[in-house]
């Protein structure tokens, strides 16, 4: 069965009566007339949809739980969404566990991950009761009982592994292979354990958790890591006599930002994982362990297009012709910083040849700045919609002010109906942490 992850637009995108693109049953150049451009639109419906292929590739097995990784887009809209599905968070920072807290998340089904929480994040989560801390290393642990313990409580964790496993994708989105800031190494979990069980008292481990990477296109390496995961909860009750009941084996599944994309589909993920699961357990002689997965990108991305008004343009004389856009590299980083592709269509003009071969180029002071490199566009003229596709997740994320530029509005859209979810920042939003000494005022 195909899933919405493989799906390049969202699943309401269609061209109109008017002739222009709409999603969400919302004319896409409407939307940009209304809020302005820049402007992240999410589709409602693909989101959810999403949500439920999750859910049905996993329906036959009783102890599974979905945490959406906060990272990928994290607002009190979405948050609220996610949660209505029946969904718990993976947050990695005092302002996504804030954000879904204030979202009205029922936060035992969340899970802080991170690999350098400071005091007052962990102590934000002890208060807020979030339902289990994956520790990352040792100096960890003995924070994390010292906090516990000064709040008179017993925090439920899960002991983060490096599992040894590299997938194909980039560098600085591996994270479960051997050499990586993240998690305690195969040999030290014993002495993570040794103390947990005489040290601190304050803490008790249900499970381990994994994470292997990100925009993963690799299926076999889900069973490899369900193999490392169970075989060490073997030889762990077989060497401390207890049962650990909890596996966390991250997210990661890809989606397609191009039409060479073809990432797998949940259903097929779903297959692999409970079929080696099912056979690792009779293979280890192990009760079924309740399974944690933690989609993120996959979740959010394709709901999410990212709206550009057209601007100046250049001919380079026997070279490549550069189109500029009032956003870039400040709203979306990714390009830049990894080198990610994108696919794009013209708003006001989704049924039209496609006969230029143009580089989208972002309005940022960097050469850099290049959001789209050799897309084929029809006939474009200055005040032309872009739509840029795949952009729910990481674009908001990571965004930034750089060249102290406001950072742009979101709107969801469902049935016809938009609303906004963040609004696009002011100018006196950019000044408004800014202090001037009062020395440098005469005082």
């Amino acid at each position: 069965m195909n899933s919405t992850n493989q799906s390049l637009k969202p699943l309401t995108t269609k061209i109109n009566e008017s002739g222009n693109l709409e999603i969400g049953g919302c004319d896409l150049t409407d939307l940009a007339d209304k809020y302005g451009t820049p402007l992240y639109v999410i589709d409602e419906y693909t989101l959810r949809s999403i949500c439920w292929d999750y859910k049905k590739a996993f329906k036959d097995f009783g102890k599974m739980n979905f945490l959406y990784a906060s990272k990928a887009l994290c607002t009190q809209a979405v948050a609220k969404i996610v949660h209505e599905e029946g969904f718990g968070f993976d947050v990695v920072s005092s302002g996504e566990i804030y954000t879904v807290y204030k979202a009205g998340v029922d936060m035992s089904k969340v899970l802080f991950n991170g690999n350098n929480k400071s005091v007052e994040e962990i102590t934000l989560a002890v208060e807020l009761s979030v339902g289990r801390i994956s520790v990352d290393n040792f100096f960890e642990l003995s924070l994390l009982d010292e906090i516990a313990k000064s709040h008179n409580k017993t925090v439920d964790i899960l002991l983060r592994i490096t599992p040894g496993i590299e997938c194909h994708t980039h560098e600085y989105i591996q994270t479960g292979h051997l050499d990586s800031k993240f998690g305690f190494d195969l040999t030290q979990i014993d002495e993570a354990i040794e103390l947990v069980l005489n040290n601190y008292k304050n803490l008790k481990i249900h499970g381990l958790h994994a994470h292997i990477g990100s925009q993963i296109f690799e299926t076999s390496i889900y069973a490899d890591e369900i193999e490392i995961l169970t075989k060490e909860i073997a030889r762990i009750e077989d060497k401390f006599g207890i049962k650990l009941n909890e596996i966390n084996i991250g997210g990661g599944l890809g989606v397609k930002y191009t039409e060479e994309d073809c990432p797998p589909s949940i259903f097929d993920v779903a297959e692999i994982i409970l079929n080696k699961l099912d056979s690792c357990i009779k293979k280890y002689n192990i009760e079924p362990p309740a399974i944690f997965l933690e989609p993120g990108r996959s979740i959010i991305s394709t709901s999410g297009v990212t709206l550009y008004t057209l601007g100046s343009s250049k001919q380079v004389p026997k070279g490549k012709k550069y189109v500029a856009v009032d956003g870039g590299m400040a709203d979306n980083v990714r390009p830049s910083m990894y080198g990610a592709e994108y696919y794009a269509e013209i708003a006001n003009k989704p049924d039209k040849e496609c006969v230029n071969n143009v580089t989208i180029a972002g309005r940022f002071c960097e050469s850099g700045d290049i959001l789209i490199k050799d897309i084929k566009l029809p006939e474009i003229e200055e005040g032309d919609i872009l739509c840029v596709y795949n952009t729910g997740a990481y674009n908001y994320s990571m965004s930034s002010n750089y060249n102290r530029v406001q950072k742009p509005c979101m709107v969801l859209v469902n049935n016809s109906q938009s609303d906004i979810i963040v609004s696009r920042e002011t100018l006196d939003d950019i000044v408004s942490h800014d202090e001037i000494p009062g020395r440098l005022n005469g005082k």
